[in-house]
């Protein structure tokens, strides 16, 4: 087991803290920068990464603050849920409790169905998406989370919101179909079809299956697994996206696509796809961690080492069998030994030369407690 020091440490900070923070990709919440931005696409873009990629955190100066983001929200309600299943504590019913009565009140508004989106906005070489904009990866991994909730600790209005998020994803987001298969576009504003979009809102769906047995749910997410698993490439990989500029293959987005093919193949769903399962499983590993347990960015360029890649691979390779989990054992470790700090936070990335120590708290804080109680859960 691990050291349930370190464990205790982030969370005395998240707590402190109260769940809020800043974010890598927040810069327009500067209204400085957004009005020197002039609603320019290529100039959003600039101080995205500008603010991403600089190791210290001049947010306070440009009046960025510090703010509740609906996707780290939803992570905390996961970790606290089965930290309760693990542990029933009557405190941890009193977080499920904050974070689902906080993420009622942020659900996006005007949709079919309850979504979220993040507190800021995003603009990307494919798409802009203001504020509070829903998107299927995030609606998607609230939705986990939520079952979660009702499945470790019997919340019933926690259940009720998952069930909504179905008439989001099936009335709202855009979708393209070829043969038999289903690719939905990654928010309602937009076509970008992105494959752990499409992957985690079908595995989300499979998984809500289990309770509402609606057989449109349960054939719209096997066409998008079987969307899915045609475009894995013969190597095990999968491209981020399908527009020519996103074409690369990384290490925390690979292991959404595992991770949601595994709920299929757990519902006893999606067995023709065990080979290809198998071989990504194998790909992942082979290709994005160092013997030593980094977790490599790209799978053929290890910099920077980043907390969200480190962290997936521990939530993934603990739902595995006992080889897989002692890997992600080796990886959480990593991960405590060079990116966790004295007060309990985790830092952002370990590049080349500089370590970022910027505490983000979605990016970083919710994703490192996803994985320390994703472990524990899986070693109980």
């Amino acid at each position: 087991m691990v050291n349930s020091s370190y464990l205790d440490l982030l969370l005395r900070y998240v707590e402190k803290e109260k769940y809020m923070g800043y974010d890598p990709y927040d810069a327009l919440n500067s209204p400085a920068l957004k009005i020197l931005s002039l609603k320019n696409k290529y100039m959003r873009i600039a101080f995205i990464q500008l603010m991403k990629k600089l190791p210290i955190n001049i947010r306070p100066v440009l009046g960025i603050k510090k703010d509740y983001n609906p996707k780290g929200l939803g992570l905390f309600l996961w970790s606290y849920a089965k930290l309760y299943h693990a542990y029933h504590k009557p405190e941890y019913l009193e977080k499920i409790d904050f974070f689902v009565n906080k993420l009622e009140l942020l659900k996006s508004k005007g949709y079919s169905g309850n979504c979220w989106g993040y507190n800021f906005d995003w603009q990307s070489r494919a798409f802009y998406l203001p504020k509070y904009t829903p998107t299927l990866v995030n609606s998607s991994f609230i939705g986990h989370a939520l079952l979660d909730a009702y499945r470790y600790a019997g919340r019933e209005d926690a259940f009720q919101m998952a069930v909504s998020i179905k008439d989001f994803i099936l009335s709202d987001i855009k979708r393209k179909e070829e043969n038999s298969g289903i690719c939905f576009s990654y928010s309602p504003l937009d076509k970008s079809f992105v494959h752990n979009a499409n992957f985690l809102g079908c595995s989300f769906l499979i998984r809500l299956y289990k309770f509402i047995k609606d057989d449109e749910i349960r054939d719209t997410s096997l066409a998008g697994l079987q969307y899915g698993m045609e475009c894995q490439r013969a190597d095990g990989s999968w491209p981020y996206a399908e527009t020519p500029y996103q074409k690369w293959i990384d290490s925390f987005h690979t292991g959404f696509n595992l991770q949601s093919i595994h709920y299929f193949l757990e519902e006893g769903y999606g067995e023709a796809c065990r080979a290809g399962f198998d071989q990504g499983v194998d790909f992942y590993s082979e290709n994005f961690f160092l013997d030593n347990g980094a977790p490599k960015y790209f799978h053929n360029h290890s910099y920077p080492f980043d907390v969200h890649s480190a962290a997936q691979a521990v939530v993934f390779f603990s739902l595995l069998g006992e080889k897989h989990r002692r890997f992600g054992r080796k990886i959480l470790d990593w991960m405590i030994r060079n990116l966790q700090d004295r007060e309990g936070f985790f830092y952002y990335q370990k590049g080349r030369y500089l370590l970022n120590r910027i505490p983000y708290m979605r990016w970083a804080q919710s994703w490192a407690l996803h994985a320390f109680i994703s472990y524990i859960s899986a070693n109980e």
